[in-house]
């Protein structure tokens, strides 16, 4: 769920000289060294070490290495070292080429701060979020997820009117079933739901062709499941589940069950076996494009949602949650209009 990181895979795809000097590396060769060291380091999992190796091999390399940036700010937001995660996106901006890839950098800059600003509670972090997406702006107006995330800034500084413009505009630019200006659109209503800690909003397909969309959810509680046919823990917390989707049938409850399984086929024969009724999505692993909205790296693990969309609980294993779904499906019955008389 981390927004820097979305804003690095933009920085990458939409500026392919940048994205050939990441690859590169430093240019130093001491730095060349230490770079591959930090690699290694983080292939092998160890992160926060990683992290120190990247940073040296940037100062070695005088702040010019892209590479080392791009993973000082991944790890930097990951473990909180805000200092490293702030000088990579200063030198990301110092080193950009041109009016499009100044915006990037600045966009990226601003996604770093948003991001310490949400876990720092600190207003003066989404002032400057907005500062740096200005200038993203003023440099490459056409920047639609600027302005998407400008909206964000404005409503955690209760600027209410102003990001409720950005939102608008950001709609204006955007497809009817796009997530982004599904989640868009409600905060245009409802500007407070932009400073509340929101799921992600995911659109998915079904085994059965089903679509569910986050946003298409709003007044039903949902519970996210992550798990795996392979993962053993997850198979002795089915029988939870399945209890749970029984309990609570015809209430305005959605579980979703995301599977990190590979092979599509065993999968569909276990969900078939074992009677999961409920809708079934198979993502395809931890890389997967919604276990990674949600950070998931341990199975099982499920989210609980409020009918607003905004999480309430997570929990890796099994875990007792019924007490928690009957208090938010109680709240989203009263959030549900009166029938008519007669009907």
């Amino acid at each position: 769920m981390r927004l820097v990181l979305a804003s690095l895979m933009v920085l990458c795809v939409l500026t392919p000289a940048a994205a050939q000097e990441i690859k590169d590396g430093p240019a130093n060769e001491k730095a060349q060294k230490t770079y591959k060291d930090a690699l290694k380091k983080s292939h092998e999992k160890e992160a926060e070490e990683a992290l120190e190796k990247f940073k040296k091999a940037d100062k070695q390399d005088d702040g010019h290495c892209l590479a080392c940036q791009k993973q000082m700010i991944k790890y930097g937001v990951e473990y909180g070292d805000w200092k490293a995660a702030e000088l990579a996106a200063e030198e990301m901006v110092g080193e950009a080429k041109g009016d499009r890839e100044t915006a990037l950098a600045h966009y990226l800059y601003a996604g770093v701060l948003m991001e310490e600003g949400l876990q720092k509670h600190k207003e003066e972090l989404f002032a400057r979020t907005h500062d740096e997406i200005t200038k993203a702006l003023a440099a490459y107006a056409n920047f639609p997820d600027a302005l998407y995330l400008d909206g964000r800034a404005l409503a955690n500084l209760r600027q209410d009117e102003a990001a409720k413009a950005r939102f608008e505009e950001y709609v204006k630019t955007k497809e009817g079933n796009d997530p982004n200006r599904q989640r868009a659109t409600r905060y245009i209503s409802r500007p407070e739901l932009a400073r509340a800690r929101m799921a992600p909003p995911f659109a998915v397909t079904t085994v059965d062709g089903q679509r569910i969309a986050m946003d298409d959810l709003q007044g039903k509680v949902v519970l996210l499941d992550f798990w795996a046919t392979w993962c053993e823990p997850c198979r002795e917390a089915l029988p939870h589940i399945r209890e749970v989707a029984k309990k609570f049938q015809g209430q305005p409850l959605v579980i979703l069950s995301v599977s990190l399984d590979g092979d599509e086929q065993k999968w569909k024969e276990f969900i078939a076996k074992n009677e999961m009724t409920w809708p079934q999505y198979r993502d395809g692993g931890f890389t997967g494009s919604v276990a990674k909205m949600f950070a998931v790296t341990a199975i099982p693990h499920t989210f609980t949602i409020d009918a607003d969309g905004v999480l309430q609980d997570e929990h890796i294993g099994d875990a007792s949650i019924e007490g928690k779904l009957k208090k938010l499906i109680a709240r989203a019955r009263e959030l549900q209009p009166a029938e008519s008389p007669g009907k």
